[in-house]
């Protein structure tokens, strides 16, 4: 090959993780490499290619619009107009009461009820949230860790209400409670007890819903706290073998509950380092779950997933542009072999979406499934000599964080002496200094930037919906029965006192009425609160 170079813009070219890239790929780049063993066929082992089959020349991913804002009447309203214009899934977000056990009258809750999700307080604001829907015939997913179970036996007791059969329902609950510690921050209790409420979820689910997603191991979180794309693989990875230990411990087998765990991962605007993440999870998912805890089904080995386009890239200035990068990220996301989608509205870095942003959004991710042509042929860039090698590039240096998280003791050790959040404020702070040198460039903020400002039509939450939820949660304590509440409310604590599974008392609990704060205070009263070690 004759060698002219010109010159080029920059003196090195990396992706957003860092890794190198060269100027072009050649089979030279991928000596050694094994098509059977690293790529493989879709729907075979090691995954790299897609867990099914056909992917989605059979069946599109599921259509998730994370939506959820005020009350449950108002969130009940987006659902439904959601619905009727196409999404094929639920996607319920929280406020932060919720979200940390605190009813909506709490002292602490002041100025949050309703704000970045809708406020559930007892079953009363469950039924409303799901009105007219019929569970049974929708999937659902609840973006809820710290409170997971008692959400789960809310969403269930509204099942049965509704005649449906537990078995039959499909969904997922969040339920990654480790995640909080390293990157979110809504954990209530120490790291023990929350890991036991996890299991438990795990074991009723296994008996009751065997249908339900009973984790969704979220890299999502992580990588907005700005992790790169490889601690987000890692130290996703290293998460869920902590949960699949965990579960270990507490006597169930590992073909029993692992084919209903879940993922949850970002989708940046790295195009090809994306797609190359995605393809690397999944293969070395399958390695840890066939070689590490030998599992024989494999389904066990699947790692199946949702993706989130990145909130973090969304900019206040030049908010149309978003929608260009959006839907740069739900590409991504489809090439990588998503199982489920939610595309961020244009105006996230400003409000929560209006009905109007929120539409938006939708159409972005059904115009990639019916007009792209990408859902045609099962993982199109496989082969790819950039692809392959990124991928197996993400993988290594993922394996390698994994083996200092396993000489450090395991993810918990790893997470209570603060290494991962160290690693993720490192890699933050890095990426931030590049976007001030102007190596990285965001449109709008540190290049191309547009002095006129201007802004689409903003949602606004009125202030007289926390007036309202607080007026409906005094109502329901003074009809409801107080003498079996208390009793209810009595068997949760003494059953977290033992090694009984929680999730009975608790669902009995939400169906006497108790709320959502009277249940996580019964439960601190036995385990206590987290309380965060400073990490410099």
């Amino acid at each position: 090959m004759t060698e002219r170079r010109d010159k080029e813009i920059k003196a090195k070219f990396t992706t957003d993780s860092g890794l190198e890239l060269h100027r072009f790929y050649s089979p030279n780049d991928l000596a050694g490499w094994d098509y059977e063993k690293e790529a493989g066929y879709p729907g075979e082992s090691p995954f790299t290619r897609g867990v099914y089959p056909s992917l989605y020349r059979s069946r599109l991913w599921t259509m998730r619009q994370y939506a959820g804002f005020g009350s449950a009447r108002e969130s009940n309203a987006r659902y439904r107009y959601l619905l009727s214009q196409g999404q094929t899934g639920l996607s319920v977000a929280f406020d932060l009461p919720t979200q940390i056990g605190l009813d909506s009258d709490h002292p602490l809750a002041r100025g949050e009820v309703g704000r970045v999700g809708v406020a559930i307080d007892s079953l009363e604001d469950m039924e409303m949230l799901f009105e007219g829907i019929p569970l049974e015939r929708v999937s659902a997913s609840m973006t809820i860790n710290s409170t997971a179970a008692i959400l789960l036996a809310l969403y269930f007791a509204v099942a049965e209400k509704q005649g449906a059969d537990l078995a039959r329902l499909s969904g997922t609950v969040q339920n990654d409670i480790l995640k909080e510690y390293i990157a979110r921050g809504t954990y209530i209790f120490p790291l023990a007890p929350a890991l036991r409420i996890v299991t438990d979820i795990f074991a009723f689910c296994r008996e009751h819903a065997p249908e339900w997603n009973t984790i969704s191991i979220s890299g999502y979180h992580i990588r907005e706290a700005g992790s790169t794309a490889v601690q987000e693989v890692a130290f996703t990875l290293a998460n869920a073998i902590a949960y699949v230990e965990a579960a270990l411990a507490r006597g169930l087998a590992v073909d029993d509950f692992a084919p209903r765990l879940s993922f949850f991962l970002n989708a940046h605007n790295d195009l090809l380092e994306e797609i190359g993440k995605f393809r690397a999870a999944r293969r070395l998912w399958a390695r840890i779950m066939t070689e590490r805890f030998q599992a024989k089904d494999p389904r066990s080995c699947m790692f199946r997933f949702h993706t989130q386009t990145a909130g973090s890239t969304l900019t206040a200035q030049q908010p149309n542009v978003n929608i260009v990068r959006v839907t740069l990220q739900a590409l991504a996301a489809v090439l990588g072999g998503t199982q489920s989608l939610h595309t961020n509205a244009r105006d996230e870095a400003l409000a929560l979406p209006t009905e109007a942003s929120a539409l938006l959004a939708l159409r972005t991710q059904q115009i990639l499934a019916t007009e792209s042509g990408v859902t045609n042929t099962v993982d199109p860039l496989a082969g790819s000599y950039v692809i392959e090698k990124l991928t197996s590039q993400i993988e290594a240096q993922a394996q390698e964080y994994l083996r200092k998280i396993e000489a450090m003791g395991g993810m918990v050790r790893a997470i209570e002496s603060g290494y991962v959040q160290r690693e993720i404020q490192q890699a933050a702070y890095e990426y931030q200094k590049a976007i001030e040198r102007e190596d990285r460039v965001v449109v709008g903020v540190n290049r191309y930037v547009d002095e006129t400002r201007s802004s689409p039509p903003l949602m606004h939450i009125d202030p007289e919906i926390e007036r309202n939820q607080v007026e409906r949660l005094k109502r329901l304590r003074a009809r409801r029965d107080s003498v079996r509440v208390e009793a209810a409310l009595r068997s949760v604590e003494e059953t977290a006192r033992t090694d009984r599974n929680l999730l009975p008392a608790i669902l009995a609990a939400v169906k006497a009425y108790a709320t959502v704060g009277e249940i996580s205070d019964a439960l601190r009263r036995v385990f206590g609160e987290y309380q965060e070690s400073v990490v410099i």
